[in-house]
């Protein structure tokens, strides 16, 4: 149940979006759609870029001229593909060993979302920024992505990627996700952030909703920097200016979850767990092919009331009964053995839960964290499974 959010007012990658969608589309098994897809491709590429053609059709026309092959319309594949030649003749790459900067966008566009070749991806969009430096929108999701892939590695890159991203800013100051990604690095540094983040919330209120407006990066820092009140705050002012839309409503029930969940503050009203809960039901609804972690939260806080209890545990055993990958179900053992520990105060159960989600030979955050409770249990012998667990460990197989 893919929705277009934010299209109405443009967006630079919009053309690409559009192609991405319609090549996955005929691989569903779903033609008219990709050509459809395909169509709007052009048009977005066409209202952006102000001019009916140019080399940003290249891989439109290449996969209307593919998608017509496989549908058995030659003369039409090769009508397309005489555009691709007419369009390369027209606008040539600098070099004859090298796409056009266009191309070389798009494909870096494409494999950020898809390809783990991190070097790759960068080395395509270094090349088309080299060409056309003017496009400066190529640049902030260059840098972005550099944020995303390399900022807390171990390769010493932090200095430099921070620098990229200040100019970047400075170069792209409409970018309110990219300013977002640069106040939240100054944070990690020990900067005091909170004034430039309320601003920023000023102009993401103003701005449409896009999931690339800044409005859950910004949430994040104010979580983490500002406050959770504040936080779920905004959440809901957003939401209160869009009340139809759904990107926000997630946005709303996710600060709510951070509040009930994760705030170590005193137990939280019964009217904020009931309006939580009401939310995530109604998220579920409209997300429903992509549930499974808001199906989790929401046993979470069914669990934070005493009103709820019994709902939160028939909530996790059904989660329990469904079919999971090895990662999902990982994740929910992990999920499930806290809840026990902290909710039910289970906690020899909440033991074998984790080494259920640590036997799952698959690397996480929730593996981890579940060995950890457990090497915790081991060490200091607080529980007649210590020696259960410590003979666990040892054979445990690694990923």
């Amino acid at each position: 149940m893919l929705v277009d959010i934010g299209a109405e007012k443009g967006h630079c990658w919009l053309g690409h979006i559009y192609n991405l969608r319609g090549f996955v589309q005929y691989k569903l098994g779903f033609p008219e759609d990709a050509q459809s897809f395909f169509n709007k491709a052009a048009e977005a590429f066409r209202q952006m870029r102000k001019a009916d053609d140019g080399p940003w059709l290249v891989v439109n026309y290449g996969n209307l001229a593919w998608l017509h092959h496989h549908l058995g319309d030659q003369a039409e594949s090769e009508a397309y593909l005489s555009k691709v030649e007419a369009l390369m003749k027209k606008y040539p790459s600098p070099s004859q060993d090298e796409l056009h900067a266009e191309i070389y966008a798009e494909k870096a566009w494409t494999l950020v979302k898809f390809s783990a070749d991190r070097e790759l991806v960068a080395d395509y969009f270094q090349k088309a920024i080299r060409m056309q430096p003017d496009m400066v929108e190529w640049n902030s999701t260059h840098v972005m992505g550099l944020t995303a892939f390399f900022y807390h590695s171990d390769t010493g890159m932090e200095a430099d990627i921070f620098e990229k991203m200040r100019v970047a800013k400075e170069q792209d100051p409409e970018n309110l996700l990219l300013a977002v990604y640069y106040i939240e690095r100054r944070a990690e540094k020990g900067e005091r952030v909170e004034d430039e983040a309320r601003e920023l919330a000023g102009k993401v209120l103003r701005n449409p909703v896009s999931s690339d407006s800044g409005m859950k990066a910004l949430l994040r820092v104010y979580r983490k920097y500002v406050s959770i009140d504040e936080a779920v705050d905004l959440a809901e002012k957003a939401l209160e200016n869009h009340p139809e839309e759904r990107y926000l409503k997630r946005c709303a029930a996710l600060t709510l979850k951070w509040k009930i969940i994760l705030s170590r503050d005193s137990r939280p009203k019964q009217s904020m767990i009931d309006r939580a809960i009401s939310l995530n039901e109604e998220v579920i609804s409209l997300y429903p092919d992509c549930s499974f972690l808001m199906k989790i939260d929401l046993a979470s806080i069914y669990a934070k009331s005493n009103h709820t209890k019994a709902i939160a545990e028939q909530k996790y055993k059904e989660l329990l009964k469904s079919e999971l990958d090895p990662a999902d179900k990982q994740r929910l053992y992990n999920h499930y053995a806290k809840y026990l520990k902290y909710d039910r105060q289970d906690h020899n159960k909440s033991l074998k839960y984790h080494m259920k989600a640590a036997a799952i030979p698959h690397q996480s955050f929730h593996r981890g964290n579940s060995i950890e409770a457990l090497e915790k249990i081991k060490n200091t012998r607080r529980n007649s499974m210590w020696r259960e667990i410590e003979l666990f460990l040892e054979n445990l197989q690694e990923p």
